[in-house]
């Protein structure tokens, strides 16, 4: 039996839903430390608390949004840059804990220190996150704009870290890969096994997340669409006519995706990819300025599985368009490339010599 550390990015759900799947495929053959910070600690410590995998707490990236709920680029910044001036300490912290417990192998999802962490003590790591995309993928098919802010954050994704063995990409669409990038292995979305359990079907209602983003505009959208609406993300409140809002519970939350006629959502790339595995066309609202978003909005376009439109641009109209089309949206879910726990699993492994 190894023993695997496991760092990741802990703004939003996407990165402890990875973390999530690949724990519970690695610990019937290998002892875990998962490194959390933010939204991912929340969520994962409650679930291994008294457990054989190990929780620690670390600091991590934050954004931060203003008054119109926007990403504040400077406050954000300003975080960035105070995490960066303790980077060092961090890296020394987790350096003392991996010489003194020599992990057989690290995996790192977007998160800088781990990796330093282990190059400095000999320990090989791989990445298994979504950003490297922007890193390996040729993106020419994307509107000018939005290649110029890949270009940037392309950067950025590199500086993160560097020295992996392989990289791992998940996602739910597939751009070809840059010449020469033969490290990097792209993957589907990594599904729970509660999701691979789900039985999906109809029961008429239209699922909702929002995550901080709720406007009075779009809220009127929803509740003229003449269909049931649960909204997840806003916080528990009492019901709108056809509105109902549900504090998050993830039981409840993916039995309602299994059995909604479709979702409207952020474009996280985690939930897009369980949507539409679960044959659930999306219409997609990118958070305002978060670019990484509009990439992921582009694409569910082109793929055919959904639609996408601006916050600011969301009205009933642009709603009952995409609600009008939906046999053909489904009919375009290619679910077949979306598992990507095999083609993960076996990447690892690789990187163990064993199960």
């Amino acid at each position: 039996m190894g023993h695997l550390f496991y760092s990741l990015a802990g703004e939003g759900r996407g990165h402890a839903a990875r973390a999530r799947t690949l724990v519970e495929l690695l610990r019937p053959h290998h002892r875990i430390t998962l490194f959390t910070p933010g939204d991912a600690h929340a969520l994962l410590a409650p679930l291994y608390e008294g457990t054989d995998v190990e929780i620690v707490p670390v600091p991590g990236m934050h954004f931060y949004y203003n008054r119109r709920k926007e990403v504040d680029f400077t406050k954000t910044f300003l975080g960035g840059a105070r995490f960066l001036w303790n980077l060092k300490k961090l890296v020394h912290d987790l350096r003392r804990r991996i010489e003194a417990q020599r992990p057989d192998l690290a995996i790192v999802d977007f998160e800088p220190s781990l990796p330093r962490a282990a190059s400095a003590c000999g320990v090989p790591f791989v990445s298994v996150s979504h950003q490297h995309f922007l890193v390996c993928s040729d993106l020419s098919a994307l509107p000018g704009h939005l290649r110029a802010h890949a270009r940037f954050m392309s950067w950025i994704v590199k500086g993160y870290y560097s020295g992996q063995r392989e990289t791992i990409v998940s996602s739910f669409y597939f751009p070809p890969l840059k010449n020469g990038k033969t490290d990097f292995t792209q993957v589907g979305v990594l599904l729970r096994p509660a999701v691979l359990r789900a039985t999906p079907e109809d029961r008429g209602h239209v699922l909702v997340y929002l995550r901080k983003f709720g406007s009075a505009g779009v809220l009127e959208a929803l509740k003229a669409c003449g269909l049931p609406v649960r909204i997840y993300g806003l916080g528990e409140a009492p019901s709108d006519g056809p509105l109902r809002f549900l504090p998050i519970d993830d039981v409840r939350f993916l039995e309602d995706l299994a059995t909604c006629r479709a979702l409207i959502s952020t474009a996280g790339n985690q939930l897009v990819g369980e949507a539409l595995y679960l044959g659930k066309p999306v219409f997609a609202l990118p958070e305002p300025k978060n670019y990484e978003q509009y990439i992921n909005a582009h694409f569910l376009k082109a793929s055919g599985g959904g639609d996408w439109t601006g916050f600011h641009a969301f009205d009933a109209n642009r709603l009952h368009a995409f609600l009008d089309g939906l046999g053909a949206f489904r009919d375009r879910i290619d679910r077949r490339r979306l598992d990507g726990n095999p083609a993960t699993l076996a990447a690892i492994r690789k990187h163990l010599g064993g199960p």
